[in-house]
């Protein structure tokens, strides 16, 4: 393994920050004028030296565009947890649309170092893949990316197990609804302690014995119907493995000690807390800790370092896959929301579920994760409506007013929502850049929102590029 400072990371000339246009940050120099004014709306958590962002919802919310903008200001960015289910959509200041699956969305900004955590479960093929496509599109990423040696490993058998395992359910109507990657059997592999580590390919006739191994818990399990070809992936990790073993790294001391010599780091979180295996709408979750929690354990550093927690929600909310959703929405409104939105998966295809903003959930993420900041994003999508709803609490069947999310399936799946209507403004929003040129009605919406959780609504997003982002300047500021 290469030292800490034979990575890079010492040797990037930070000490000391620059102005440029009145704003504080390291490398303005190197800063494309476009994105000015959406690192001037981000400017606020500049002095966290860690900062992470977080999906408040059900996936999907534009964490991905946010991190992109902060990336600008970090010498670090961090995935913690989730696999190639995460699907992070960005934008370079050109337009081009770039869907990032497991390799950070730091990765568009040349002065920034992208870190795989402990916690991300690594199909490696699509990740080289992914890059393969970057250098494609001239994107550097020689010796800016580096992945834990104590990340598990994610193959081929686990997405087939995947896809099994729906199958029976679906015989009973029970399936996830997952994006069959494999994260699902990845982690239970970890969990069971029979799972194998990027360490492990430093050697690839224990490697060959472990997923052999590991092959024949699967045909035990599923007989004939389970098809896995381990000989073949036995080669293609053999192939792999000399392409990755420059990238591997102890990330837990790489990070501490960046952290120690004052670096700054972001922090990616992929999925979202309703999603969250503890605290999620479980059993329809993901297999991971999407929540802060999962932060700590995926990176190895220390949740007192974080200094910035911020909480990334869509102006309504959508989910993908089964499960319970109180607030949703059906019918033609549901399907006008969906295409003005684009609201498909990015890891998937699969048409998203559209539902109104559900503060019950929203209050109950903001308090699990300690959040100090809100993004509201994709706030224009709701430009043509005359009225918006926003869900308030929900009353279960026997009559009782729930404040917070009932961990019960049953309970939760019988909650009538109970709204708040609130005015449209029917004006187009996405050529805004700042707080005053929204309309009445849009501000008085966020600040309704901001009322109802308690936390400043930081930035708005108003469409999909970097720069269409506005800055709510106070908190309780109309």
């Amino acid at each position: 393994m290469q030292s800490y400072t034979q990575r890079g990371i010492n040797s990037r000339s930070g000490a000391g920050y620059a102005r440029c246009n009145g704003i504080r940050h390291a490398y303005s120099c190197h800063v494309p004028p476009r994105l000015l004014v959406s690192m001037r709306a981000a400017s606020e958590v500049f002095d966290a030296q860690v900062a992470v962002v977080l999906g408040t919802q059900w996936g999907d919310e534009g964490k991905g565009k946010l991190v992109d903008i902060l990336a600008q200001q970090y010498d670090i960015v961090a995935r913690a947890q989730g696999g190639a289910n995460a699907g992070h959509t960005i934008y370079d200041e050109e337009g081009n649309k770039y869907a990032l699956h497991l390799v950070p969305s730091g990765i568009l900004n040349p002065k920034t170092i992208c870190v795989v955590g402990n916690g991300v479960v690594m199909h490696l093929p699509t990740f080289f893949n992914e890059i393969e496509g970057l250098k494609a599109r001239g994107i550097k990423v020689d010796g800016r990316l580096f992945i834990s040696d104590r990340a598990h490993l994610l193959f081929d058998l686990h997405k087939e197990i995947d896809g099994l395992r729906e199958a029976e359910l679906s015989g009973s109507g029970k399936q996830i609804g997952t994006t069959k990657r494999g994260i699902g059997p990845a982690y239970s592999s970890k969990a069971t302690r029979n799972g194998i580590r990027v360490s492990d390919l430093k050697d690839m006739t224990t490697f060959a014995t472990k997923l052999t191994n590991l092959s024949l818990d699967g045909s035990k399990r599923f007989g004939s119907d389970y098809h896995y070809d381990v000989e073949g992936e036995i080669a293609k990790y053999t192939d792999i493995a000399p392409t990755v073993r420059p990238l591997v790294t102890d990330t837990v001391e790489y990070i501490n000690d960046a952290y120690e010599s004052g670096k700054r780091i972001l922090i990616e979180g992929a999925n979202a807390t309703m999603l969250d295996l503890d605290f999620g709408t479980y059993p329809y979750v993901t297999s991971s800790n999407p929540s802060v929690g999962g932060i700590a354990t995926g990176l190895g550093l220390a949740p007192n370092k974080y200094q910035a927690l911020i909480g990334v929600a869509k102006a309504y909310t959508t989910r993908v896959g089964a499960g319970p959703y109180p607030t949703e929405i059906f019918g033609k409104l549901a399907e006008d929301l969906r295409e003005i939105g684009r609201e498909y998966g990015t890891t998937t295809g699969r048409p998203r579920r559209i539902g109104w903003l559900d503060i019950v959930a929203l209050k109950y993420v903001c308090r699990i994760n300690g959040l100090t900041h809100i993004n509201l994003t994709k706030l224009d999508v709701l430009s043509d409506l005359e009225e918006i709803k926003v869900g308030l609490r929900y009353r279960a069947k026997d009559g009782n007013v729930l404040t917070s999310v009932p961990a019960d399936l049953e309970t939760l799946e019988g909650v009538t929502v109970e709204y708040e209507t609130l005015p449209g403004w029917k004006s187009d929003i996405s050529k805004a850049r700042k707080w005053e040129e929204l309309p009445k009605a849009a501000r008085d919406y966020v600040q309704r929102v901001e009322e109802l959780v308690g936390i400043h609504c930081k930035w708005i997003g108003v469409g999909p590029g970097r720069d269409a982002i506005v800055t709510k300047p106070k908190f309780g500021q109309c």
